[in-house]
């Protein structure tokens, strides 16, 4: 039976195919008695499965070795498309996470979209991104990983127009598929491109192609440094979409359109698998160190003006996406210098902290019927629950001893300061800013005095509340059990001035937000001595002026000339042509008479010309 789960583990985005298929039966055109909510169930059903699933199979896989499987999907022409499987510990240990989240996000759906008609969409394309995310974790080929990338891209633009009446949901998902779109583009020539360089898609022999780069004389001489640099930042433009880096960050932002249950995963998951595949073509990428500085250089840029932006929205779910661009960041700072270890302890914290926060900020939302930061304010007393489950969710994302942030940046930090150390106070910097940002966020929210949005704020039903708790409860214990598993470092060999660097960093952030948000010392909202440098943070560094000045001018003006010259130019000689047939025919229609012998003289007047321009050169000789 345990051999039975784990070959059969791989079978994981099944279930929630499986949930997606049967949620149509439930839509509002087809089943009017029962209404939609049996789809939500159905779907949670499907989700309790692929979680036990997973559960059952990770202690099973942490005992054995990684094992291949292939899938035989197309042969022609020479051409062979085979699906490789990986089940291993860590794509177990993923599917894990994502069913795990999944399965706590659609609980709080079912209580979050209580009165929503749109539960048949909704939770269909829930189980569309927990599908495309595990067939992601287990695929090990980057054609298919491609593939799987635009099933997410397109289910990240269904669930943020699901409530698509509305004009501001229409244009956020619409902003937000076009970005990732333009990395996609990007990512797609790097995929053509590397097979008749490497003969194979799979990632692990790519890696061990890229090994063989490095000492055979036949591979370099066919792998320029110029091509290898071409190649590899290709690859790295689809994942700069998906984890929002700049300049392609702003489709998160325009992704919080959509429902707070739908950015639980977004937030926590979605965003982190860009994050997997640059992982996975993590020793390809090395073969250019042009890319490795671009990847570190983007990360830097990301995870400085990700913070900074964030401190200056007055928008909770916006302030809270701005955050995942910028530790999104860092994880492309982590693969850029090689430590690809780090890279996953990173994307496995920040999951819970940041899921736990958004669903703390999404009750809020929820009952306070406001996003607004400015219009929140003196909920501790009313929401003790949900402070308290934020509180937890910014502990375990900056590096506060115990907490999971604190190991996944130490861990990060440590092989910085043997390589690189310039990076590291660009570690600190991020880390304190983080701080300052979630504190601030909170004191918007939770300190100070009720505002008349927050007059009648109580705690949500146990359907919103029971999956704070368990997720909180997860991100205290997460320690825990990756001790439990040897992941973390014995006290002993623990870098203990990096350590005291990373908690006076979070504790000088933290506290700062505190004295200046959570006390009511200091009057708000705060206005900075320079507005133009408050103006510039506050509307994104002016990157949504720059898409419409430069790329959004320039296909506008291309599809102006292009509807120009079809107008014109193909139309007109289209309309020439029939023209010309119809005062033709015309001219025919009324050169007809209806005699017989005129027709007869005009057969003999063409045969005759005919006869005389074939014999016209022997005439003249």
């Amino acid at each position: 039976m345990a051999q039975f789960l784990l070959q059969t583990v791989w079978l994981i985005p099944c279930y929630a195919i499986v949930g997606a298929i049967v949620s149509v039966l439930w839509s509002p055109a087809l089943i009017r008695r029962t209404g939609p909510r049996p789809a939500g169930y159905v779907n949670l059903f499907m989700a309790f499965l692929a979680f036990g699933h997973s559960l059952a199979a990770f202690p099973i896989a942490w005992q054995h070795p990684a094992q291949q499987i292939s899938v035989s999907w197309l042969q022609v022409a020479g051409l062979d498309l085979t699906l490789p499987i990986e089940i291993s510990t860590v794509t177990v240990g993923a599917t894990l996470v994502v069913t795990g989240l999944n399965l706590l996000a659609q609980i709080y759906a079912i209580g979050y979209l209580e009165m929503d008609w749109g539960w048949s969409r909704f939770f269909a394309f829930l189980a569309i991104f927990e599908a495309g995310m595990c067939s992601l974790v287990f695929c090990d080929s980057l054609f298919f990983s491609y593939i799987i990338l635009e099933v997410l891209t397109l289910g990240t633009y269904l669930m943020v127009g699901t409530w698509f009446n509305q004009s501001l949901v229409v244009t956020g998902a619409r902003d937000a598929f076009l970005t990732k779109r333009v990395g996609d583009l990007f990512l797609l020539m790097g995929v053509l491109a590397i097979y008749p360089l490497a003969g194979t898609w799979d990632f692990s022999e790519l890696a061990q192609w890229a090994q063989n780069a490095t000492v055979d004389p036949a591979i370099r001489e066919a792998l320029p440094p110029g091509i290898a640099t071409l190649v590899g930042l290709a690859l790295i433009a689809g994942p700069m979409g998906k984890c929002a880096q700049f300049p392609l960050h702003l489709w998160l932002d325009e992704a919080m359109e959509g429902p707070v249950p739908s950015t639980i995963l977004r937030n926590s998951v979605v965003v982190a698998t860009g994050a997997w595949v640059l992982i996975k073509l993590q020793p390809v990428l090395a073969l250019s160190p042009v890319v490795l500085a671009v990847m570190i250089t983007i990360g830097a840029l990301t995870a400085v003006g990700g913070t900074l932006i964030a401190i200056a929205q007055i928008d909770v779910k916006r302030s809270l996406s701005y955050s995942v661009s910028a530790y999104m960041g860092l994880i492309f700072i982590a693969v850029g210098t090689g430590q690809t270890e780090a890279a996953l302890l990173l994307i496995l914290s920040h999951a819970l902290a940041q899921a736990l926060l958004v669903m703390s900020t999404g009750s809020i939302v929820l009952n306070s019927i406001t996003q607004d930061l400015t219009q929140l304010g003196g909920l501790w007393s009313r929401r003790p629950i949900s402070g308290l489950c934020y509180l937890v969710g910014v502990a375990g994302l900056i590096g506060l001893p115990p907490f999971g942030g604190f190991w996944a940046l130490l861990k990060l930090a440590d092989g910085l300061w043997a390589t690189q150390p310039w990076l590291v106070a660009i570690l600190l910097l991020v880390n304190g800013l983080t701080g300052f940002s979630m504190i601030r966020e909170f004191g918007l929210i939770f300190a100070g005095s009720p505002q008349p949005m927050t007059q009648r704020s109580p705690e949500n039903f146990w359907l919103i509340t029971l999956p704070m708790m368990v997720l909180m409860g997860l991100t205290l214990h997460l320690p825990l059990i990756l001790q439990s598993l040897s992941l973390l470092p014995s006290w002993a060999m623990l870098n203990k001035d990096m350590a005291m660097l990373l908690l006076w960093s979070s504790l000088i952030g933290s506290g700062m937000g505190a004295v200046v948000y959570v006390g009511q010392s200091i009057p708000k909202p705060i206005q900075l001595p320079w507005q133009r440098l408050q103006r510039f943070f506050a509307y994104d560094l002016y990157t949504p002026q720059l898409y419409r000045s430069s790329i959004v001018f320039c296909v506008d003006w291309a599809s102006r000339l292009i509807d120009w010259f079809d107008r014109q130019i193909i139309d007109g000689a289209v309309n020439l042509v029939g023209l010309v047939s119809l005062f033709s025919g015309e001219a025919l229609k009324y050169g007809n008479s209806g005699q017989g012998q005129f027709y007869m003289l005009t057969i003999v007047v063409g045969l005759a010309a005919i006869a005389l321009s074939m014999s016209w050169s022997l005439i003249l000789h």
